[in-house]
């Protein structure tokens, strides 16, 4: 691979990375902003005169190339092992009909932009597909699943200067993957039995791996992915929600806990604030990536539900792409949030293509200068 060199420097400061991300999340004095990104879509790499012309074509190297801080997670099988073939099993004059990971069939477009597949069917319609599958792909003695713990403590050093965390998968936006929007909407009144058996199932998988890794590394903060919201709110009941899934958070952060950790972020799309109760009883205590357009700008949460919440992301990409003055505007709106900690700003989602490199260029060189050091 070729060696990246950067286009803009390292924000100054006089704090590691780590003490600089634990000291802003946990609302202490901190020197300065924690700077970073949540990636691109594929096509700003296709598309971004800065991007090609410097070889960028991942987000490791533009996180390199930007000059951002260090932040890593740190994850094992705690999934479906082994995954479904992806293959190709048909096409129409503008799509081809796929196979993917998850084993659902799968309709996407030739031309291969970015968008969300239109799913047709998944292999799991019964109890009965779901223990086939269960039994095939979910062991929980795999031997894939152990972890190589030592390999883990050289990668990771207790003297590093970068936060890490530690994944805690999903409980039931992975599910819903598995089982398509509609099918998981079917599945919890037709089969909730079976439903609920998928998410213990889950659960056991993340704690399976904690078992094996806390206490072993010292982590600085959880993670996990749902991705069960859309703009008009939760794609699950809140009743259900808080009898299947609450409880199950609350067996993993009491893993966490137990060993100091106190950080726990899930990445989930959309408006989460009808599920929000129950992320917090659960000891989800963070918001990540933080849509704005599908939910309310951030300082509302963060004022209504104090230091009990933090947030990551939550600059709107909509006002992104319009250009210099408007994203004045947005994050001379945050800056009240970033003084108080427990706020990291960044980009609402991967940033799109139809924001163009040089308000993008502005944009980060904007944050620096109200968030950066003084």
């Amino acid at each position: 691979m070729s060696e990246i060199t950067p286009i803009r420097a390292k924000w100054k400061g006089t704090m590691t990375d780590r003490e600089r991300f634990n000291n802003q999340m946990h609302y202490r004095p901190f020197d300065r902003c924690f700077n970073m990104e949540f990636g691109y879509w594929a096509e700003n790499y296709e598309q971004w005169d800065i991007f090609v012309e410097n070889g960028i074509t991942t987000e490791a190297q533009a996180n390199e190339f930007f000059g951002f801080d260090k932040i890593a997670i740190a994850s094992g099988v705690i999934w479906m092992n082994p995954p479904f073939p992806s293959e190709t099993i048909g096409e129409t004059e503008t799509t081809f009909i796929i196979m993917n990971a998850d084993g659902l069939t799968a309709e996407i477009p030739k031309s291969g932009h970015s968008t969300i597949p239109h799913y047709k069917e998944s292999s799991i319609k019964t109890p009965d597909d779901w223990q086939r599958v269960k039994q095939e792909r979910f062991r929980r003695d795999d031997p894939a699943r152990r972890v190589d713990v030592e390999a883990l403590k050289q990668a990771h050093p207790p003297d590093r200067d970068y936060p890490l965390g530690v994944n805690c998968g999903s409980m039931i936006g992975r599910i819903r993957d598995m089982l398509t929007f509609e099918g998981l909407a079917y599945a919890i009144y037709d089969y909730p039995e079976m439903v609920e058996d998928m998410v213990e199932t889950a659960c056991v998988l993340v704690e399976d791996y904690l078992d094996q890794v806390l206490g072993q590394v010292d982590f600085d903060y959880a993670c996990g992915w749902e991705d069960i919201c859309f703009k008009n709110g939760p794609i699950v009941s809140v009743p259900f929600f808080n009898r299947v899934i609450v409880p199950r958070y609350k067996r993993i952060g009491d893993k966490l806990h137990a060993h100091g950790i106190d950080l726990w972020y899930t990445d989930c799309d959309g408006d989460v604030r009808p599920l929000l109760p129950g992320f917090l009883e659960g000891g989800i205590n963070c918001l990540f990536p933080y849509e704005v357009n599908s939910c309310t700008h951030p300082a509302e949460l963060l004022r209504q539900y104090g230091k009990d919440l933090r947030i990551m992301g939550g600059v709107d990409k909509i006002e992104l792409a319009k250009g210099p003055a408007a994203i004045k505007a947005y994050l001379e709106s945050l800056i009240p949030l970033v003084e108080r900690g427990g706020y990291i700003p960044f980009c609402d989602h991967r940033c799109p293509p139809n924001v163009k490199p040089e308000d993008y260029l502005y944009y980060l060189d904007l944050k620096q200068e109200l968030f950066g050091m003084r």
